[in-house]
């Protein structure tokens, strides 16, 4: 097994950059299984999200699935981000302002993660605190 980094993975999905790509490719085709940890996965979601990116909700859930698609790719809890994928899909908007707003993929991989670590570690989790009033529609988060 291998682990790639938020650039690797970018490049690979984004194929912006010639010689990167090429060389992503080679690293997520090669004869290894390739390990996205949480943070690369919530970093890599986030640029896209991002400003110079500007990937919609629709287009974020297309991505998570193709890397799920992926046979070379693995995470480090398929069942947790496959949740996570799952709670961000059908995550409720909210009215923030003038504008509406929903939970982003990063929000519920850390409820999600939470309930798994909590799980492991035989402890109750009374809830996942947050200010983000869009993240508060994930079932499991509280108001502080």
């Amino acid at each position: 097994m291998i682990a790639i980094d938020t650039n690797v993975l970018l490049r690979y999905l984004l194929s912006d950059d010639d010689i990167q790509t090429k060389k992503a490719i080679k690293v997520i085709n090669g004869n290894e299984k390739v390990l996205i940890t949480d943070i690369v996965l919530a970093e890599a979601i986030w640029t896209l999200k991002g400003k110079k990116y500007k990937l919609d909700k629709e287009a974020i859930l297309t991505v998570l699935n193709a890397l799920f698609a992926e046979p070379n790719i693995c995470f480090e809890d398929q069942q947790t981000v496959w949740k996570a994928i799952n709670d961000y899909a059908n995550a409720a908007s909210v009215k923030v302002g003038s504008k509406r707003k929903t939970a982003d993929f990063p929000d519920a991989l850390i409820v999600n993660k939470a309930r798994l670590i909590s799980k492991i570690s035989g402890e109750s989790l009374e809830g996942v605190y947050t200010f983000d009033v869009a993240a508060q529609k994930i079932p499991g988060t509280k108001i502080p």
